[in-house]
């Protein structure tokens, strides 16, 4: 059972921290109650999802409406229509096709889209650090982190995913940098900490090759100052930011993420079933819960073994690293029409999916191409 934080178990938002340049070495670092395999394993670990009970049982449900549906007859002027308005939206294909076609046959079929999707959350937590800069140090004398699954944040807007980093209470430690040994600056590799380099272009001779005036570039001294470290033969360590001192923390990084299964029923027709999947449907059914259970009795068997297949493959995927917080299924109805057409002593086929008539037309006639047809 989550409990609330008090006031000094107050999550501080890391989710706009630049990333640490360098991991220190684990012996720097103190063992926290409930977070020694941090130091073990030196890199983050997943954390197992407390066990929550289940749903609502599941309920009889009524697929009348599903039988009683009928998709509007597609006709020979809303065809024309759907392939006008097609071409229209395309530079390269000629409209006179789509006003001069006749068509022979058309053939429709309504289709079936079974949609689930599971939004879940996940948290894992890692050893990190930022420069220090003499604030007050939430450290382990305030008292025992909290665990992972006990630390309560807001949650997103279900089904939209989301990374957010959160700093646990209780777990930060100030050490000397790793990188600068706590003197917040260290030598430059450019010049080796003379803060000099030799002239690029007299080679540290003084004069060029073959000249007896002296080199204009570095006034005859054979040496230019470091551009690295603008002369000073040191750098502020990047690491730290010259405060010399880092502050480590346990951080705690929370992910929300929507798993997504989706099914079509079979088609007797050729049209590609990527388009398919996209095409925009009617909604026929919806169901949202925390936990939603198969559909077993559906007029069409495949959309009920795709449910029972989805919600198996979400469970397994899901169950042993993420907690579930809602899920979502739907079927959506696809019309679906193969257009045969004469042109010009020849047939062709287009087809029109989804309910705003979207077109695919495998070989339209009259295609062109910076003035050229395409033959």
């Amino acid at each position: 059972m989550d409990r609330d934080l008090s006031e000094d178990d107050s999550v501080v938002d890391l989710s706009f921290e630049a990333e640490s340049p360098l991991a220190p070495p684990t012996e720097l670092l103190e063992r926290l109650p409930g977070y020694d395999w941090l130091l073990q394993a030196g890199r983050g670990q997943t954390f197992f999802p407390p066990l929550e009970a289940l749903g609502r049982p599941q309920e009889q449900r009524s697929w009348s409406s599903f039988l009683e549906h009928r998709v509007p007859v597609m006709t020979e002027e809303v065809a024309r229509e759907a392939l006008l308005s097609f071409v229209n939206s395309k530079c390269c294909y000629s409209s006179t096709v789509a006003g001069d076609l006749v068509i022979r046959e058309l053939n429709q079929q309504t289709l079936c889209r079974y949609r689930l999707e599971t939004f879940s959350e996940s948290r894992i937590s890692e050893w990190t650090f930022q420069p220090f800069t003499n604030h007050s140090v939430d450290g382990p004398q305030r008292g025992a982190s909290p665990r992972l699954w006990d630390i309560k944040v807001q949650v997103p807007p279900m089904f939209r995913e989301d990374i957010r980093k959160f700093q646990v209470p209780h777990s930060s430690l100030v050490k000397e940098c790793h990188k600068c040994h706590g003197r917040g600056r260290y030598k430059c590799s450019g010049c080796h900490g003379a803060g000099t380099v030799r002239c690029p272009s007299c080679c540290g001779a003084k004069r060029k090759a073959k000249q007896s005036r002296r080199c204009q570039l570095c006034a005859g001294s054979g040496r230019r100052r470091c551009s690295t470290c603008s002369g000073r033969g040191n750098k502020t360590c990047a690491t730290c930011k010259g405060e010399k001192k880092l502050l480590h923390f346990i951080q705690l990084v929370i992910m929300w993420k929507n798993s997504l299964f989706e099914f079509v029923s079979e088609q007797r027709l050729n049209c590609p079933r990527e388009l398919l999947a996209k095409a925009k449907g009617e909604n026929l059914f919806k169901d949202e819960n925390s936990v939603v259970y198969p559909i077993v009795d559906f007029p069409l068997r495949d959309i009920s073994l795709a449910s029972q297949r989805g919600i198996a493959e979400h469970s397994a995927a899901l169950a042993s690293r993420a907690r579930v917080l809602q899920q979502r299924q739907t079927i959506e109805l696809i019309p679906l029409t193969e257009v045969h057409y004469w042109y010009q002593g020849k047939t062709y086929v287009y087809y029109i999916y989804g309910t705003d008539h979207q077109v695919y037309a495998v070989d339209y006639p009259e295609r062109y191409c910076c003035g050229c047809t395409i033959v």
